[in-house]
């Protein structure tokens, strides 16, 4: 995740960072404005079209499509930030639940070997968590000190709730907890799986191919017949406009697509290696 100050406009607008969508966009942008001279080339010099012509009201179109244009834009991105934010919700709970169950743990265990097995699986739960929604191989020393055994074939997050869970059966079946201890400890337990759900939620279900489809064809259609009606009024300078609006609208489709699903390596996704590092640095300082 980039981290930056807010209140820093200079720095905003004057620098481009790796992904930005000035950087993504030059080639569709050279190629927009290279479209919009040869229009204004053809109607000006060419077919020498004079300001009575119904070309010229093609402007009307444009004015009504562009506010159902902006419509769509703001409901895209907005749609986009809240499946960001429904991420970001989601490891803001697993670090709290973390943090929980490891106090009562804490309260609850004397024996030193059965801290250290939670102090090592609970925050292996977040790390293979991370690993899993970002579709890498779980290392085998997260569980170093442990004698654990991942099945890379099957749901790498369900095996390590499950030894959670196991061993949280044991210690209630040894006496080592009651079963109102048992019992206060299971709601951390299963909001872990219930976290990892709706992270796969987000991952696997984008947004439908028709709707994104659609926005991607409105923008480039409504940006290909601009200059059409914006030449009369604009001559050669309808270039660089045509090229600033086409600049605005693809860069808010650019930033929903980002932003759409967090869990990657994107410039603006989240930092689950961080967040995990931080329940990691956590746990063991309770336990």
């Amino acid at each position: 995740m980039v981290q930056y100050n807010p209140k820093d406009w200079i720095t905003f607008i004057f620098r481009f960072h790796e992904s930005d969508t000035f950087r993504q966009l030059i080639p569709m942008m050279v190629f927009i404005g290279c479209y919009a001279a040869g229009v204004a080339y053809l109607e000006l010099e060419y077919w020498k079209l004079s300001e009575n012509s119904h070309v010229k009201n093609l402007t009307v179109m444009h004015t009504t499509v562009g506010f159902v244009l902006s419509l769509l834009l703001a409901y895209r991105t907005n749609t986009a930030y809240d499946r960001w934010w429904e991420g970001r919700k989601q490891w803001g709970s697993l670090v709290n639940n973390s943090r929980n169950l490891a106090l009562k743990l804490s309260a609850y265990l004397p024996e030193e070997s059965d801290r250290n097995f939670f102090k090592k699986v609970i925050p292996a739960y977040a790390s293979v968590l991370s690993k899993h929604l970002l579709n890498e191989d779980v290392s085998k020393m997260l569980f170093e000190g442990l004698a654990l055994e991942m099945d890379h074939h099957k749901h790498r997050p369900n095996q390590v709730a499950k030894m959670l869970f196991q061993k949280a059966n044991d210690l209630y079946i040894s006496g080592k907890i009651s079963g109102d201890q048992f019992f206060i400890i299971n709601a951390e337990l299963q909001s872990f799986t219930d976290i990892c759900g709706a992270c796969e939620r987000i991952k696997n279900t984008p947004i439908p191919y028709s709707y994104s489809s659609f926005i991607k064809k409105f923008i480039f259609f409504f940006v290909m017949t601009l200059p059409f009606g914006f030449v009369f009024s604009l001559g050669y300078y309808v270039i660089p406009v045509v090229i600033f609006i086409f600049y605005v609208l693809a860069s808010l489709e650019l930033i929903a697509e980002e932003i759409e699903d967090p869990f990657g390596n994107d410039a603006n996704d989240l930092p689950m290696t961080k967040m995990a590092a931080n329940i990691k640095k956590h746990v063991e300082e309770i336990l």
